[in-house]
């Protein structure tokens, strides 16, 4: 297990077993494909991937982050692609996977990263598979790449919708009120401008017609439908609400797939995680 950093993130409890549901499926994902002679290249891609370790707000101890769980998969994957924004963070996983000639660190936009290098060594048609997380600390992944794994039919993603994110700048209660820049932002995360019916409900005011917001719930099924529908993702089930202390939704985790034996391991695994407030 390779030393912890200098600087950590801390995290909360709803971190830690996302952490834990990552892992988890991870183990049984390669489980599964190690066993399939036909396939040639299994690919693990972590677009936020963060400095490698965290400290637990619970207990103040050190948590090993995604790098370094996926790095620890039994059996291993082929090949790993870490991608940060911030170019101290990708230092620090090119430290943490010093000397392994198959991980790949790259600093900059995943946006970009993920579809001009990583995608293309996860295509169907080269016997390759890729499990990809998309972990943004805000609304930041564009609709473009999920619609590219959708289309990929080789490529399983877990993918934080940060409700939380949307509710404080786009799904507010005017939505008159709502930056134009916020609505670009929206749009990009969407696809389109949709989410404005996902989000809202007409109905009639005393002064004419009244945008009323919808639930998270609602948003939270619409956006579901729209990774099935329009990214073309065969499986995927309800996300996981993720709550903080107060109970409040943080972000929903979806996973999304191309087959029907992820979509069975993941449900037997988020069913652990379905807590009411």
């Amino acid at each position: 297990m390779a030393k912890p950093l200098d600087e950590h993130d801390e995290i909360g409890p709803w971190t830690e077993a996302k952490l834990d549901i990552l892992r988890d499926y991870a183990t049984a994902y390669m489980t599964v494909l190690a066993k399939q002679n036909v396939i040639q290249r299994v690919v693990y891609i972590d677009a936020f991937a963060g400095a490698g370790w965290h400290i637990s707000r619970t207990t103040g101890e050190f948590v090993p982050g995604s790098p370094e769980n996926a790095l620890n998969i039994e059996p291993p994957f082929t090949e790993f692609h870490f991608i940060d924004l911030d170019r101290s963070r990708a230092d620090r996983i090119e430290e943490l996977a010093h000397g392994r000639g198959n991980v790949h660190v790259y600093n900059g936009d995943c946006n970009d990263v993920l579809l001009d290098e990583v995608f293309p060594r996860c295509r169907y048609e080269d016997f390759a598979r890729g499990l990809c997380l998309l972990d943004p600390y805000k609304l930041a992944v564009e609709w473009k790449v999920l619609a590219a794994a959708g289309a990929m039919r080789s490529i399983e993603v877990f993918y934080n919708f940060m409700i939380m994110d949307a509710n404080m700048n786009m799904f507010l209660r005017n939505s008159v009120a709502v930056k134009p820049v916020e609505v670009e932002r929206m749009n990009m995360v969407w696809g389109d401008d949709s989410w404005r019916q996902a989000a809202y409900r007409q109905q009639r005011g005393l002064f004419g017609d009244v945008d009323e917001k919808r639930t998270n719930e609602a948003v939270a099924e619409a956006f579901r439908k729209r990774l099935e529908d329009v990214a073309g993702f065969k499986y995927v089930p309800p996300p996981v609400p993720m709550r903080n202390k107060t109970g409040a939704v943080v972000y929903y985790l979806y996973f999304a797939s191309p087959n029907q034996t992820g979509a069975n391991i993941v449900g037997d695994i988020f069913r652990k995680y379905r807590k009411e407030p």
